[in-house]
């Protein structure tokens, strides 16, 4: 049986601090930059440059928003001025991004340095009674140390130095009290291999240390206001590319529509179909950082990054001539949008389903197959056509899942570990 957290009497509903949001504003500058990239040089060797990239950017963002959840308070000057301290050296980052691309990225690694070291200091000053943050103050510290000494080191040793530092961020931000767990077990009983209902226990267990849970309501929250700023990025996309065609060319048309279309399914996907039942999850679990690890920071990283890869495909569509990777570019984005949010899991994993998902997910990648006889807006189209599709039937699938979950979590969880068996 698997057991869960009452979390009644945890869920605090803290709302999203002003502070926060004219972070993302400048955020989403820094992360526009990285994006440009794979429209200067749409090959996939700059794609994967982009990745590594954002994803830099994503553990900066997602320690600042991991802080104000568990600490941070509009009625606190010390929190929103750390947070706006902090947007200084994110936007310095930002104009170096094509140093980067460029083989240069000794100044953008000491300015991540530079946003490491504030939240270092955040996380050590001022105190909060309750609340041990000494170890992520110190890994903070650690991460900046090793993002100036790559300044130092030669390509491609940075990137390996880079990779290193947010492996440990990982660690020690949100999987810390997993540890604890794991270290405070006897040590004289032997060590198994857990179950997956054991996994599923853990991750649904209230924290040891009540000062570590996370706010269900405020992660989910700022989690959505960021997709949507990267889902703006997508529209302003479109509408600026489709300014430069002439009014009468019918691919104005196409695209405009096309794109519209398809970062409206990718907002329903998200909305309705993914961000209420992580919401409910993390809620029961009493606010278990590692389930918010692997829900958000973690589980989030794969549909933001691919809200970066359509945009990118949908400009470089609309360009003359559109390169051969622009509809690849947007149809494997949207694939690993599909399977970051989860959008078409449900209780029930029989072999039936999975090929299913499979199947869905080898469609839309080879949608791109079109672009060798149709002209790249009309292709646009058909890929948004089939976004709205799968939109339709992850709302579906998902609104039973959630009904299911709600009138009995414990059997929706061993439901899942039961069929996976």
């Amino acid at each position: 049986m698997i057991d869960v957290a009452d979390n009644s009497g945890t869920t605090r509903g803290k709302r999203v601090g002003w502070v926060e949001l004219y972070f993302d504003l400048v955020f989403v500058f820094a992360v526009s930059q990285v994006a440009h990239g794979v429209v200067v040089d749409p090959r996939w060797t700059r794609a994967a440059a982009v990745l590594g990239l954002f994803a830099v950017l994503w553990w900066t963002w997602i320690g600042f928003a991991v802080l104000y959840n568990r600490r941070g308070d509009d009625a606190r000057t010390a929190d929103r001025l750390f947070v706006l301290v902090g947007t200084i050296p994110c936007a310095l980052a930002a104009t170096q991004v094509h140093h980067v691309f460029d083989g240069h990225p000794a100044v953008f690694a000491l300015a991540m340095a530079g946003v490491r070291l504030v939240l270092a200091a955040a996380h050590r000053w001022p105190a909060v009674a309750g609340l041990d943050q000494r170890r992520i103050s110190w890994g903070y510290a650690a991460s900046a140390v090793l993002f100036g000494v790559s300044a130092l080191l030669p390509l491609p040793w940075v990137f390996v130095v880079w990779a290193f530092s947010l492996l440990q961020e990982a660690g020690f931000l949100l999987l810390g009290d997993r540890r604890d767990r794991h270290l405070g077990r006897d040590r004289a009983q032997p060590r198994t291999r857990p179950t997956r209902e054991g996994r599923w226990r853990e991750l649904f267990a209230a924290p040891r240390d009540p000062a570590l849970a996370v706010d269900s309501a405020h992660l989910a929250e700022r989690f959505g206001l960021f997709m949507i700023l990267l889902l703006g990025e997508l529209v302003i996309t479109v509408g600026t590319a489709a300014l430069a065609r002439p009014a009468d060319d019918l691919g104005y048309w196409l695209a405009l529509v096309g794109g519209l279309l398809l970062a409206g399914a990718l907002w329903w996907m998200y909305f309705t179909s993914a961000v209420e039942m992580y919401e409910r999850m993390l809620d029961l679990s009493g606010g278990n950082p590692a389930l918010a690890y692997s829900l958000y920071a973690a589980g989030h990283l794969m549909p933001a990054f691919a809200l970066v890869l359509v945009a990118g495909g949908v400009n470089l569509s609309l360009h003359e001539p559109a390169p051969h990777a622009a509809a690849w570019f947007t149809t494997a984005g949207l694939a690993m949008y599909l399977a970051g949010t989860r959008v078409f899991s449900a209780a029930s994993r029989r072999w039936q389903v999975s090929l299913g998902w499979i199947a869905v997910i080898a469609v839309t990648v080879n949608l791109a197959l079109l672009a060798q006889g149709l002209p790249a807006p009309a292709v646009v189209l058909v890929i948004a056509g089939w976004a709205v599709v799968s939109a339709a039937v992850a709302a579906v699938i998902r609104h039973r899942a959630l009904d299911h979950f709600g009138e009995d979590p414990v059997a929706f969880l061993r439901s899942i570990t039961e069929t996976t068996r």
